[in-house]
């Protein structure tokens, strides 16, 4: 997926059909001034010919096999031969669980609800099911409510070489938001046909999102482990506190895991549905995870956010929408060599899909991204990506939106009744910004090649093209203009509008623009 960018040309491919007549140019709108960067504008003039099209030809990607990711396969790699131990301990000097009651604030938290020193359920060196822990638990910790329904008041680690299983023997399992409890796996943890709700026993009902600073019962799984989720229900997990966001798949903080030494985090969560999460899924430095074929319904600022420095994860077959404060899926900080295709979002309070901050050597493919409330794809900062495939219908802005990013690819997608354009590429200076620049490190510079698919009906025109470093594009339909002027190019390819449709539609040619500057100094 990683090709080197072609930089010092705009190319674009005849073979777009545009509604512009065979003979003139009746609809096609004059070209607009436009704002470039000083760099561009120092060039002043550019050169507009033909180029050679088969430098852009790229052979299908294949998508990994996800048919292996199911129920069943998740069921085989339980290990029931050894029973676990239980026990409650301090929540103080647990490896597990040093993140939640570090300093005397975080501490209070877990008093304060407990009445007491904080303590919790551990199950360790072995397998262990609810009905088991039941059993060996005081009941005014961790009982069974009426038949398969358990209320935990404590939180419940799953020590680095224990085993727990929720499975269907469990209708529900309650995890009281009052008492402080949620779920931390530092070993093994499958969750299989069944619910797992945040608890608000004084409203003996789920507790449903009511602020960022409220507690709400989560599930982490740290470095070393495996988190298996199939064909399950989660609800009202989360809020905005360091890996309490919902359910999230963490490597541990840097000090810790210098010490520890334990692998990436992995696993799969697959045919499951999550709702009223603060995040519906979060990862952080976690390798090879699979999220397939799940439903991230209503929840609060992301539907599925891996993050920093995970790589290898497949996010196939997923279906996200109503997330009420920012974007469906989002992938940000170096989420490296992963594949996401086959999703559906949309009705999203921002973006549908969001590529971000130096996330790169990614696939996104075959998704379906419609009717969000700002633009249908983004990609913010992230160079060497590959979309194919994908439809982006009646988002409220634009359709792929690319900023500060080079060598994107863009193959057979569809961007149509998008808000303004269809596919729009700027720069911008992100200086004056909370952004962090020695963090998140960038190039104002952006570049892609569009090859293929349709751009139809958008509200701005087809293509805005903002200060390019190059821009190159194929075989690209252009139907269905919503101005009754017709087509238009906006950004640097309206100021030589003219001759590139001259070339793109009469002549059925390729169309290099080379800015002066840039061929003088290519001769150099």
């Amino acid at each position: 997926m990683n090709h080197p960018a072609r930089k010092g040309s705009i190319s674009l491919l005849a073979g777009a059909m545009l509604l512009a007549s065979t003979t003139g140019f009746a609809n096609v709108e004059p070209a607009k001034p436009v704002t470039v960067a000083k760099e561009l504008q120092q060039a002043k003039t550019y050169t507009v010919s033909s180029a050679p099209s088969a430098p852009l030809e790229l052979a299908t990607p294949k998508l990994p096999d996800v048919s292996g990711y199911t129920a069943e396969a998740i069921a085989a790699k339980v290990v029931r031969s050894k029973p676990g131990k239980i026990s409650l301990r301090r929540m103080m000097q647990e490896d597990a669980l040093k993140d939640f009651i570090g300093g005397d604030n975080k501490m209070a938290e877990w008093v304060v609800r407990q009445h007491g020193i904080p303590q919790a359920i551990f199950v360790d060196d072995g397998y262990m099911n609810l009905k088991d822990l039941a059993k060996k638990v005081p009941k005014q910790y961790f009982s069974e409510t009426s038949p398969g329904v358990f209320l935990s008041r404590l939180p419940i680690v799953v020590g680095r070489h224990g085993i727990l299983e929720i499975d269907k023997q469990t209708q529900e399992l309650r995890l009281s938001q009052e008492g402080g409890a949620f779920l931390v796996n530092d070993g093994q943890l499958f969750v299989r046909d069944t619910r797992i709700t945040g608890w608000r026993e004084k409203d003996n009902g789920p507790a449903t999102f009511n602020s960022p600073k409220e507690f709400r019962p989560f599930l982490l799984s740290w470095g070393g482990t495996e988190t298996y989720i199939a064909n399950s229900k989660i609800a009202s997990f989360g809020y905005a506190n360091s890996k309490s966001y919902g359910v999230s798949i963490s490597q541990y903080t840097p000090n810790m895991a210098k010490v520890l030494k334990r692998p990436e985090p992995t696993g799969w969560i697959v045919g499951s549905e999550f709702s009223d999460m603060w995040y519906g899924f979060y990862c952080y430095e976690t390798r090879d995870f699979v999220v397939k074929g799940n439903t991230y319904k209503d929840n609060i600022v992301y539907g599925i956010d891996p993050h920093d420095r995970s790589h290898g994860l497949i996010i196939a077959d997923n279906t996200v929408y109503g997330t009420k404060k920012k974007h469906g899926i989002i992938i940000s900080r170096e989420v490296n060599d992963s594949f996401i295709f086959n999703n559906r979002s949309y009705d999203n309070h921002l973006s549908g899909l969001v590529i971000d901050r130096n996330s790169v050597n990614n696939l996104i493919a075959h998704n379906e991204i419609y009717q969000n409330h700002t633009d249908g794809i983004t990609l913010y900062e992230s160079a060497d990506n590959l979309l194919w495939g994908n439809r982006v219908l009646s988002n409220k802005r634009h359709g792929i939106r690319i900023r500060n990013s080079v060598n994107i690819r863009l193959y057979e997608n569809v961007a149509m009744a998008n808000g303004l354009t269809g596919v729009y590429g700027h720069i911008k200076d992100l200086s004056n910004t909370d952004r962090d620049i020695k963090l998140d490190p960038f190039d104002a510079q952006v570049s892609l090649i569009v090859v293929g698919g349709e751009l139809a009906a958008n509200g701005s025109g087809p293509l805005s093209i903002d200060s390019p470093l190059s821009v190159e594009l194929y075989r690209v339909s252009m139907l269905a203009p919503t101005k009754s002027s017709g087509i238009s190019f906006t950004g640097i390819l309206g100021e030589r509008q003219d001759e590139i449709l001259d070339l793109l539609v009469r002549q059925q040619k390729a169309v290099l623009i080379d800015p002066v500057e840039r061929q003088t100094e290519m001769r150099d």
